[in-house]
């Protein structure tokens, strides 16, 4: 039996029990489908939320003081901040490295006193991709320079100090020494990171205007941080910034090091994620498997017949394993038709989620927001994963019912009543 004859054998045979097949096709697709839309919400929401927390301060890659880790101190700096941008940026996968200063501060009015943590920036350096507070100024304006008066102020901490724009903030904190230190300046914006616990701490000041009040030089800060076009890379780009400057005493570290329990958070979604689709993969073959199985028991005194004019046990095999395969393009095919449309809606347009969460005011993991407006959208490599395991899966499940119709008894098949 050629190639095409067995192809055009096993599609009639396909279509024999039609409401069976399609039955199973239908089942095929939609497990494509479910597998898809959950690993595109996974991608992109949790994509999306490392870029966040690489946006509130530290990066997708971070250049400290060896020992700012353990003791994040205003003492833990590291010199020559603009030589280290330039080496980071010569990086492919590099976007822009910006320095930045992030400690503790105690900021005061008349009638109040909070503390807070407090990141000073260059204006100059920074763009939407780099900060998250250019998204979510609520009043006032952002600083354009590096040394420009004025301080901001998180959404809720500005509400809880009873500030307004133009009133005079007195912010405190220890400098290089250790010797305490203040200064005062007036609210020049507020702004809402989506993150209620941080909006409720955060103090936003031009890099210059710190560096002058706790006696740095004009390239010193507590860290680098160097953002990439895509967060997955952050391992490689750290392992070859390591090596570029890892004679200059700087410690080199990617942000899940910096935040292990982001980390350890997206590991735990991202686990029990995969489980749910393996447990649907798994009910998908079954029923592929009966399909096949039964068609294979309905045919018996059929193969056995066809054993017995000459047909070899491999070319049955090949047949059944014929339909097996047909079943999983059909499938595949029929669910990327079933997938397309909700996936493009989705990805262009989301699910706002902002009424739901109204109440409280937003959800945050660790003081990084997620974003109310839930988009998808699914890494190459991951939708080819699921396309090959759908394939894999329906054709590993047609093996036994084809060897079973290779291993028919000829005489025993064609005596079935």
């Amino acid at each position: 039996m050629t190639g095409l004859k067995l192809i055009a054998m096993a599609w009639r045979n396909l279509w024999r029990q039609r409401r069976r097949t399609i039955l199973t096709l239908v089942s095929i697709a939609f497990g494509f489908f479910l597998a898809i839309l959950m690993t595109a919400m996974q991608d992109r929401s949790f994509a999306d939320f490392i870029d966040t927390a690489a946006r509130l301060g530290s990066g997708h890659v971070t250049l400290q003081h060896p020992d700012y880790k353990d003791k994040p101190t205003l003492s833990n700096t590291v010199i020559g901040t603009d030589a280290m941008r330039a080496a980071a940026e010569q990086d492919g996968d590099v976007v822009s490295a910006v320095e930045r200063t992030v400690g503790q501060t105690m900021v005061s009015t008349a009638s109040d006193s909070f503390g807070a943590l407090f990141i000073a920036y260059d204006p100059a350096l920074e763009s939407a991709d780099t900060m998250v507070w250019t998204e979510g100024l609520v009043a006032g304006e952002l600083f354009v320079e590096a040394d420009d008066d004025g301080i901001l102020l998180g959404k809720i901490l500005a509400e809880n100090l009873g500030a307004e724009i133009g009133d005079k903030i007195v912010f405190t904190m220890t400098d290089r020494t250790g010797e305490i230190v203040t200064d005062m300046e007036r609210v020049r914006g507020i702004v809402s990171t989506g993150a209620p616990s941080l909006d409720a701490g955060l103090v936003l000041l031009p890099i210059d205007t710190v560096r002058n009040v706790v006696g740095y030089d004009p390239t010193e800060s507590t860290q680098v941080a160097v953002f990439l076009g895509d967060g997955r890379r952050s391992m490689d780009a750290a392992a070859r910034l390591r090596g570029e400057l890892g004679d200059q005493g700087v410690s080199v570290l990617t942000w899940d090091e910096i935040q292990p329990e982001i980390r350890a958070f997206i590991a735990m979604k991202v686990g029990g994620a995969r489980v749910f689709e393996i447990v649907i993969g798994l009910l998908v073959a079954a029923g592929i498997f009966n399909t096949m199985f039964m068609s294979v028991m309905e045919r018996s005194r059929e193969f056995g017949i066809m054993m017995a004019i000459g047909y070899s046990p491999r070319q049955l095999f090949s047949l059944v394993m014929a339909e097996s395969a047909m079943l999983a393009i059909l499938g595949l095919g029929l669910g990327a038709l079933v997938t397309i449309g909700p996936y493009t809606y989705l990805s262009n347009n989301g699910i706002d989620m902002t009424e739901m969460y109204a109440a409280q005011g937003g959800v945050e993991i660790q003081g990084v927001g997620f974003d109310m407006v839930l988009n998808i959208g699914i890494f190459p490599e991951n939708a080819v994963a699921i396309a090959a395991a759908v394939v894999i899966a329906t054709v590993v499940a047609g093996i036994w019912p084809a060897w079973k119709a290779g291993r028919v008894n000829p005489v025993e098949a064609i005596n079935l009543a």
